[in-house]
């Protein structure tokens, strides 16, 4: 259960007090014995907040959410065909902080950081200083959808988006809210997962009177990671009109088995969410050993067809480079 001493802060104070600490991490969950196994990373360190922490099991060095964030020495191993830029995203970067990789949506990263690192993240190696729009450059970023007219949606993305101000998103949302032709407003976001507080009433009466429709696709990959507290600001965010969708990220160890996978959709509909996406691992450098290969995951997947209401199985998909869609993973391959 989370500690209420740290739920009853408000989101920006917990997102300061995150823990940066591998020792201290280690030391709360009384896991001391994992150090041989873990490393300091010079680049995209250690970063969790304490509520996401309060829902990890003390004593279990095989905990889900754990897993997710705790950098192993395993990333150290170089492997083929795991790299830096695992969707060539950096060839699809038209404007400074926009990508354009599918014909009617556009990417814009308005931050680099997170709330959270997780160890799988495929932009863990992107290059955000050189991608992060400035106010001068929203004009250019306005004149480019404006130019492309079969833009209508737009995805709010970094980084996490909600890891920026109320003050700074909104002055987004009214820039966005302004091109005429943008019908949908996406957003990206693990935040309500890891600090749930951050689904502000602010937040919530701001996204309720856009002019847009706005979706929320948060990024869960576990049960464990929906208490109740948690549940209950996604139904806030739902009741506030807010359309709410899950995409998850095919873990090894992690969430590949038919029951986690059974368990994560359920406890998303009990919170208002729907099941939108399960996604193969993107093949960044420093996560082979997170991945699953495609028949295995192909398995899992008649399983959860079997188990679950057609309306509770996300789609399984992979993202490739200089595809202009996500890619359907062909169920048919290990009948």
């Amino acid at each position: 259960m989370i500690n209420h001493l740290i739920t009853q802060k408000n989101w920006q104070t917990q997102l300061s007090e995150a823990i940066t600490s591998i020792d201290e991490l280690l030391d709360i969950l009384k896991l001391e014995s994992l150090r041989a196994e873990v490393y300091v990373p010079e680049h995209f360190e250690l970063r969790v907040p304490r509520a996401f922490v309060a829902k990890m099991t003390v004593g279990d060095r095989n905990d889900p959410l754990l897993r997710q964030v705790l950098p192993n020495q395993k990333e150290q191993i170089a492997v083929t065909g795991y790299v830096a830029d695992p969707l060539a995203e950096n060839a699809h970067n038209p404007v400074k902080g926009l990508l354009h990789k599918y014909q009617s949506r556009v990417l814009l990263t308005i931050t680099g950081a997170c709330a959270i690192h997780c160890r799988y993240c495929f932009r863990q190696h992107f290059d955000y200083s050189a991608n992060m729009p400035t106010a001068s450059a929203k004009q250019s970023i306005i004149d480019y959808i404006s130019n492309h007219p079969e833009i209508n949606e737009i995805i709010l993305s970094g980084g996490d988006p909600l890891n920026v101000t109320n003050r700074r998103l909104f002055a987004w949302l009214e820039t966005l809210e302004a091109i005429a032709q943008l019908t949908t407003i996406r957003i990206h976001t693990r935040l309500p997962l890891v600090i749930p507080a951050r689904l502000d009433d602010a937040l919530l009466e701001r996204l309720s009177q856009s002019r847009c429709q706005i979706v929320m696709v948060i990024h869960c990959n576990h049960a464990n990671e929906i208490d109740a507290l948690t549940a209950e600001y996604l139904q806030r965010a739902r009741a506030a009109g807010i359309t709410l969708l899950n995409q998850a990220v095919l873990l090894k160890d992690i969430n590949d088995s038919v029951a986690a996978q059974t368990m994560l959709s359920q406890r998303l509909f009990t919170a208002g969410v729907l099941p939108y996406y399960l996604h193969l691992l993107d093949k960044v450098a420093g996560a082979a050993h997170f991945d699953n290969d495609e028949r295995s995951a192909i398995e899992l997947y008649w399983s959860l067809l079997a188990e679950l209401p057609g309306y509770l199985v996300p789609k399984l998909v992979i993202e490739l480079p200089n595809k202009p869609f996500k890619v359907p993973i062909n169920i048919y391959n290990a009948m």
